[in-house]
């Protein structure tokens, strides 16, 4: 029989990434010799691919801008990681959510923006990389709120829409989730109002992994 199958965002779901995006963004634009954004900005655009969330940040700059930004971003976040300054601590409570959830028989996957090797990077530095049956990753698909990257999470599990459930903190995770036909809940403790992810579909919002465990 088909175990459920419950897909997580990274940043701002799993993790709390929030500082290091905009550390790394802040560079990014600086170095280009161009404004920064505002920081809430940034924030609300996490959980985009790369590419994308540059371009709603700043949508009149040009393909070139637009790339070099891009590799400017990547450089400043590789060089925290690789200089042992990237913090990207768990939320309070997810180890032990995460663990439950298996036990109660539950396969876990991760849909996100993240690149392959950020998100490996980041699973494998709280040694929980193990835990999921699938890893999709904006190397492979095209941006959030496209549903590509949550489909693929479905074939890989064995699962169908019905049995998953999308769990999230922004609301291009919801508009992912509606787009699959696969049922959505957002998180309280991540980028976007717990409003803004009613709004986008989600059938609830979790307070803290305590309540998401009981909205699962």
């Amino acid at each position: 029989m088909t175990r459920q199958l419950a897909v997580f965002d990274c940043d701002g779901t799993l993790v709390d990434g929030q500082a290091d995006v905009c550390d790394a963004m802040e560079f990014a634009f600086s170095d280009a010799g161009l404004e920064p954004p505002d920081r809430n900005d940034i924030r609300r655009s996490v959980g985009l691919s790369l590419p994308f969330a540059i371009r709603r940040l700043a949508p009149d700059l040009d393909d070139l801008q637009c790339d070099t930004i891009v590799e400017k971003y990547k450089f400043a976040f590789r060089s925290r990681r690789t200089q042992g300054h990237l913090r990207e601590p768990l939320y309070d409570g997810i180890a032990d959510l995460l663990g439950r959830l298996q036990h109660n028989g539950w396969d876990l996957a991760v849909a996100t923006g993240k690149s392959d090797r950020g998100l490996i990077a980041c699973l494998e530095g709280h040694g929980i990389k193990s835990q999921f049956v699938s890893l999709q990753t904006a190397d492979r698909h095209p941006s959030k709120p496209h549903p590509a990257m949550l489909e693929a999470a479905l074939f890989e599990a064995g699962a169908t829409p019905g049995q998953a459930v999308m769990i999230g903190d922004t609301s291009f995770d919801m508009e992912m989730a509606r787009a699959a036909n696969v049922r959505a809940i957002g998180v309280a403790w991540g980028y976007h109002t717990s409003d803004d992810l009613m709004l986008a579909g989600a059938q609830a919002v979790a307070s803290d992994p305590h309540h998401l465990e009981q909205l699962l």
